[in-house]
């Protein structure tokens, strides 16, 4: 196993002494470090091991390099001793001087370069913040969109990480209980070849560069003409500014595959160092390919292993964020022979690793290969997007609404929706409701606004025809395709808003939300903006009565999970015992009675009451009724009667106008007007 020290993984080292350089290639004949001024340096293989280094005398931070590998040929070889190579271990990489202001649209040779970067920063002592895991709320953004549109940051931030730090951005976040912001990739990545070739831009930054390198577009005009330090200390700088206030920082990874695309595409990097080792073959010497962007990553090799581990490790410790959401996890997971191991080697070493014991590991959890649908296969210590949860909310307040509009009756009934309440058991029993992401919405898929706005995806702007972004939306448009002035639809979109966001903000689990939700943003019926422009993705930071509307609404319901720990456990139960930290639960129907088989199964029984109770161990006894209203029929609810329980009071509810304050006895009539959601406190 390849573990080093941070200061002395592969790349130029600067301090203790002569600058030098290492590489990692098994297969290369001749390697070369060319760097800008400096010189060429060329590099020795260490004994019999893959590991290739030189001295680099004058070498110093700001300096641009490139490196020339040569190899053997045949199908899986790239090596061109020729041809400028990236650095896979570089901390800075910019555009090459011809490409300086369109790389976007230049050709793909040689269009980026590695810069040797000091890193020196002064963290002031902020540390890291020690958000309790049942107390995170995700909060997923593009750096760029977050803030383009956003009139309280200078104009010259928008867009950038300095605005993502403004001032403004932290008090929005502050104010909607964000804890934890989880960030589209920010390491250097690149556009597509075929897109670019087409005029668009990859937005969304699922194609990296180098592991190692902020992506530099997102810095503000003035650090990138300042450098790759500049763009860094730029970053980091974000980074401290959201630990004062609090806020983790979580970086969405993508180490499934690179930018080097399918055979034939751009060398780059990887590809013209080592690449038999670093992708995965197919007998046929082809590439094996479980991520749909034209190759995968063989994190089986030790060498394409350590990359990973190190590349964690580097943003982990030296720019100390606080926690990684892994793109397409299960490819990081499949062995030699490309099956998925919930054992691999690679997955024990991100969970074990002493420098990444304090971070959030997020996992994506499948990818488009074989076998490649893992929710809730990764284990102890990994949280994984809960999809489940997602499809099972959306179908309840949309499906099933939709269906009793237009037929009748609905398809479903309420058991479905009691299992993601209640933390998806049957996904994560043996690890706790914390495994599991609980969201709606994320970046690919429609906004909130959206799946309330439309019934099918609008995708002309994308340019593949319609062919691209899901068709299983379980989206519903309330009678009207998009934009309307009907007052009555518009109500209704919006209660199917709230219902949506309270059922993330109140089940069990680690809840998200996307960015703009609270805003209600809309991509105008777009499914998969990943290549659309600013005019149309920004967060909209407009005053706005709706928007404003909702933004409260996510407010108050984040200030009341955490209010109440009956509402995030973070154990399972288990019948006859007291868990500590498992939440009690008691399940009552319409009439307020204990609920019956009937009521969970059948589709026209659509209203249920969960009384829940803390098991306390850090926090003091807690209860809370949530009372969930799933038909657009009025409906009077009995609340239950208990024995420890004099009355409710009604604080929050999706339908707007609700009287908050007065007190209602057990046994009183609570009269349901339409598909809601109501959260009652025990006085």
């Amino acid at each position: 196993m390849y573990e080093t020290a941070i200061e002395t993984i592969p790349g130029f080292r600067l301090d203790d002494g002569d600058p030098r350089f290492a590489l990692r290639t098994a297969t290369a004949t001749a390697a070369a470090v060319v760097v800008d001024g400096r010189g060429r340096f060329d590099l020795a293989r260490q004994g019999d091991s893959d590991l290739w280094t030189a001295i680099t005398p004058g070498v110093r931070a700001g300096d641009t390099y490139h490196l020339l590998v040569d190899g053997p040929t045949g199908p899986r070889h790239g090596f061109d001793p020729a041809l400028p190579l990236l650095d896979p271990y570089a901390r800075g990489i910019v555009a090459t001087a011809q490409h300086q202001d369109g790389p976007a649209t230049a050709d793909g040779r040689a269009r980026w370069t590695s810069v040797v970067v000091d890193g020196g920063f002064d963290w002031g002592g902020v540390g890291k913040p020690a958000v309790p895991l049942d107390r995170v709320v995700v909060y997923e953004a593009n750096v760029r969109t977050l803030t383009a549109a956003n009139p309280a940051v200078p104009e010259d931030l928008r867009g950038t990480y300095a605005g993502v730090a403004h001032e403004s951005t932290i008090a929005h976040l502050r104010r909607i209980g964000v804890t934890t912001l989880e960030l589209l990739p920010v390491q250097a990545f690149d556009t597509e070849r075929w897109l670019r070739e087409a005029g668009r831009e990859n937005a969304w930054g699922y194609n990296t560069l180098g592991f190692f390198a902020p992506h530099a577009g997102h810095a503000s005009a003035a650090a990138r003409a300042a450098g790759a330090d500049a763009v860094l200390r730029e970053f980091k700088g974000m980074v401290r500014l959201l630990h004062e206030a609090g806020i983790q920082v979580v970086l969405d990874v993508v180490y499934n595959h690179t930018a080097e695309e399918g055979l034939g595409g751009p060398t780059t990097s990887l590809r013209g160092i080592d690449g038999a080792n670093r992708y995965r073959w197919s007998d046929t010497d082809t590439y094996y390919d479980t991520t749909g962007c034209g190759n995968t990553l063989d994190t089986s090799v030790e060498a394409t292993a350590d990359l990973v581990v190190d590349s964690l490790r580097y943003w982990a410790r030296e720019v100390q964020v606080d926690g990684f959401r892994f793109d397409l996890m299960a490819a990081l997971a499949r062995d030699a022979d490309h099956r998925f191991d919930p054992e691999h080697p690679l997955l024990g070493r991100i969970r074990s690793h002493p420098d990444l014991q304090d971070t959030l590991v997020i996992a994506e959890p499948w990818d488009v290969g074989p076998d490649g649908w893992r929710t809730g296969s990764f284990g102890a210590g990994t949280l994984e997007w809960n999809d489940g949860f997602r499809d099972t909310v959306r179908t309840f307040w949309l499906g099933d609404v939709a269906d009793e509009r237009r037929h009748g009756s609905p398809a479903t009934g309420i058991g479905g929706l009691a299992g993601a309440l209640t933390g998806s058991q049957h996904l994560f029993g043996n690890r706790g409701p914390l495994s599991g992401v609980n969201f709606v919405t994320a970046h690919d898929g429609f906004t909130l606004h959206d799946l309330v706005s439309y019934d099918t995806k609008h995708n002309a702007a994308n340019g593949e025809d319609g062919r691209d972004g899901s068709n299983d939306n379980r989206s519903f448009n309330h009678g009207v395709e998009g934009p309307t002035t009907d007052r009555g639809v518009r109500a209704a979109r919006g209660r199917s808003m709230r219902n949506l966001m309270a059922t993330v903000l109140l089940s069990a689990g680690v809840p998200m939300i996307t960015a703009g939700d609270e805003r209600s943003r809309t991509q105008h019926g777009n499914n998969n903006a990943y290549v659309v422009t600013d005019d149309l993705t920004p967060v909209d930071w407009s005053d706005d009565e709706d928007a404003e509307s909702m933004t409260e609404a996510v407010a108050a319901l984040t200030r009341l999970r955490a209010a109440h720990p009956a509402l995030r456990p973070t154990r399972f139960g288990v019948p006859g015992q007291t868990t500590p930290s498992a939440s009690r639960m008691t399940w009552y129907g319409p009439d307020g009675l204990p609920m019956t088989v009937e009521g969970w199964d059948q589709p026209i029984h659509r209203a249920l009451q969960y009384f829940v109770e803390s098991t306390p161990e850090h926090e003091p006894y807690d209860r809370v009724l949530v009372v969930v209203h799933g038909s657009g029929r009025t409906r009077d609810l009995t609340l239950p009667s208990r024995e420890d329980v004099a009355a409710y009071r009604l604080a929050w509810s999706s339908e707007k106008h609700r009287d908050h304050e007065r007190h209602r006895p057990t046994g009183t009539l609570f009269t349901a007007y339409g598909p809601g959601i109501h959260v009652f406190e025990v006085v």
